[in-house]
This record gives structure tokens, sequence and C-alpha cells, in this order.
């Protein structure tokens, strides 16, 4: 835990610190957000809905888009810029008076939340090297999942609250976050010499005898489709789950036991679930295993409907903690094969590919989940498992059938600057 949320190295410390106030600002707007558009802006329910539906449309635009970008300004710089510009657009919400605006800062807060997302998958990707990169992505995703707990929590005097200037300075207070997220990143250039020359794609690889397109890649393309699928998952906890417990006989408060219990494996187990997964085939088999785990909460998920209050709620619970189980290994197996099966030459490009699959199954999830379970029970929960087990079943296929390539870019100390030997 103290590696997790105090690194040793410089560019490590500031991603976990831009982290903290990114995820901290995440909670805060995730708890408010909805009653503000709602109840400050006055729109209907409807009109933020499409609102963010296009919003969501942009955001997937962006995640290759920023990748691209990425390798050639260099990574550091995206993200930099892009947190910066996500912070002003949550600031912008506040001036917001209409449908029209109201879609136009949301589209412009989506592009900029999706161009940070990718662009630090690039920044992890090039600074670091092997079983490191998985590491420390899962070390931000556990800071990312406490701190957005945290915030969530801040966020709740603005609920009791129940006021429009209450609910509208949370939202400054988000943006305020995000800006400070801008800061350590801004200043990472100065402080590590070597960031810039390992962020940006070297001259020569711009050329067309450079690095391949992943969009040429099958390989690559079949691993991303193949872990979409199972990244659908995430609508399952946001959408699926509270709506299904409405119909059930537990009462409706298990929902938030079971986002306490995800937050918990997650922060517990993620960063030991991610040791190793940097062999490929491993990472497949993590995908594989992780599908399976989805589809028996699936199954227990629908047994929970034909039980009594207390069959319910532990059916619920432990199908909980078997989607919170598959959920970390779903993320470690992806990571690895995001990273491991990439052309170092075009990281950028590469992870934004990787990103814009992870954006389309959170774009889906919502539809997808309410369509299956929410609306046919059991029979849509199976679908469901289904669905997961054929997109963990593909992922561990696309990893057994891989071939390590030729290395592109020469491995160089990940925490240059604190005398680290190369690995």
């Amino acid at each position: 835990m103290i590696r997790t949320f105090f690194p040793e190295d410089r560019v490590g410390r500031s991603l976990t610190l831009s982290t903290m106030a990114f995820a901290l600002s995440s909670g805060v707007f995730y708890t408010v957000s909805t009653l503000y558009f709602t109840l400050v802006i006055g729109l209907g329910a409807t009109t933020v809905g499409l609102g963010l539906g296009i919003a969501g449309g942009a955001g997937v635009l962006a995640s290759y888009a920023s990748g691209w970008l990425a390798d050639r300004v260099g990574a550091h710089r995206v993200q930099t810029v892009a947190t910066l510009c996500n912070g002003l657009a949550m600031l912008a919400y506040t001036l917001a008076s209409d449908a029209v605006g109201f879609t136009l800062v949301a589209c412009l807060a989506a592009l900029m939340r999706s161009a940070s997302s990718t662009s630090k998958q690039a920044m992890l990707a090039r600074w670091y090297t092997g079983p490191e990169r998985v590491v420390v992505r899962a070390r931000m995703r556990v800071v990312t999942n406490v701190f957005i707990g945290l915030g969530t929590l801040a966020a709740a005097s603005a609920l009791l609250a129940g006021t429009a200037v209450a609910y509208r300075a949370a939202m400054i207070a988000s943006g305020v976050l995000l800006l400070a997220a801008s800061v350590p990143l801004a200043r990472l250039g100065s402080r590590v010499p070597e960031l810039a020359a390992r962020m940006a794609a070297p001259a020569q690889d711009q050329a067309p005898v450079g690095g391949p397109s992943p969009l040429k890649d099958r390989t690559y393309l079949a691993s991303v489709a193949c872990n979409a699928v199972v990244a659908v998952q995430f609508g399952l906890l946001t959408v699926g789950v509270p709506l299904w417990v409405a119909s059930t006989h537990a009462p409706t408060a298990v929902v938030s036991v079971l986002l306490v219990l995800n937050t918990v494996v997650v922060a517990v187990l993620q960063v030991r679930v991610s040791r190793g997964v940097h062999d490929v085939r491993r990472a497949g088999i993590a995908v594989r295993r992780a599908s399976w785990l989805l589809a028996l909460a699936c199954g227990l998920y629908a047994l929970a409907g034909y039980g009594n209050v207390v069959t319910a709620c532990v059916l619920l619970l432990l199908a909980g903690f078997a989607h919170a189980l598959g959920e970390i290994l779903g993320e470690a197996g992806g990571w690895g094969m995001a990273f491991e099966l990439a052309d170092q030459r075009n990281a950028g490009a590469y992870q934004g590919l990787s990103q814009t699959g992870y954006a389309i199954a959170a774009m889906v999830s919502p539809v997808l989940v309410t369509a299956t379970a929410v609306e046919h029970g059991t029979v849509g929960w199976l679908a469901l498992a289904v669905l997961f087990v054929a997109g963990g079943t593909g992922a561990a296929a696309v990893a057994r059938r891989h071939r390590p390539r030729a290395a592109s870019v020469p491995d160089s100390p990940a925490a240059a600057g604190t005398g680290a030997k190369p690995r």
C-alpha cells in the first residue's frame, strides 16, 4: 500500500498525485451531476441522457485520436493539456443554461476525459517495461477506486443540503480538483529530463517503414474486441444490479453494500492478481477465468430473484464477490494483453485503440444490460453469462496463438533520476 500511494520514482509519484485529484473530482461529479443537470439547469431526464449519449460517442472517437497524437507530441503533454481542459469543461457546466450548452460542454468533457485516459496508458507503456507496466496500472486503479469513494463521501454534504448553491459548489469543486490534477503532470517535464524522449516515438519511426498501424494488426484488433466484450461487465454494477435488486425481495440498501464490497476487493487484491500477467498467455488465461467468474455472478444474480429476503441478500453478496473477482482478473488480463501485444513504436496509437474498445463497451453496456438482465430476468442473465464466456474464451485463444515480436524500443529505467539500473 505504501508503494501504491507513495511511489518511489518521480513519474509514478506524479501520476499517482494526479490520479488522486482526478478520482476525487470523479467521485464528486458522479454523485451530484445528474441532480445538478435536472434540478439546477432544469433539463429533463431524457435530454440529459441524450446529451451524455452524444458525449459518449465523442469520447469514443477521441480515444484513438489522442493515442495517435501522443506518439507525435508526447503522451505527458497530451495528458497535461487534456486534464487541464477537462477541468475547464467541468467549470463550464456551471455556465450552461440550456440543452445545447449542456451537450457542448458534455462533449468537451468526454473528449478530454478520453484523451487523458489514453495518454495515461501511453505513458505507462513507454515509461515502464515488462511486468512493471501492469503492476503500476493496477496500483493506479486502486488509487482511483479509493479516491472516488472519498469524493463520493465528500459530495454527500451537497446532497444533504439539497440546494442549488450546494450543487453548484460541488461542480466547481470537481473542476478545481481537475485543474489541480494537471499540476503534477505539468511539472514532470522539468523534473525528469528523460521523459520527453521516452513519451514520443523517435522521428524515424514516424516514417512509413516505422511501426505498423494497430488498425492493421489483426491480433491486436481481436484482443481489443474480446476484452471489450468482457468489459461490458462494468454496466452490471452501475446500471443492471441496482435495477435488479429493486425487483427482488432484498432491500435496496444492498446496492450500497455491493459497491463497498467491490471497492474493498479492488483495493486489497487488484495489485496481487495483476502480478505475472505481463506474459500474454497468462493474461489471456486471466481474462478467461474472469469470464467464468462473471458468468457465475450472472447465475447468482438471477437466482436472487427467486429467494426470500435472507436468501436474496446472501445470493447477491456471493454474486457481488464473484463479480468483483472477475472484474479485477479481467482488468489485469486486459492490461497485460494491451501492453504486451502492442508494437512499442506506436505505443500511443495501440493504447488508443485499446481504450477505444473500453469506451465502446462503456457506451453499449447500459443499454445491453437493461435489454437483457433487467428486461428478461433469468434468460437475460444467462445470455450475459454466455456473452462473457465467449469474450473470455476468445481472449485466451488470441493470447495462445501470439508469437512474441522483436523488441522495437529499447528498455530504459522507469525510475530515471532515482539511480535505478536499466531493466
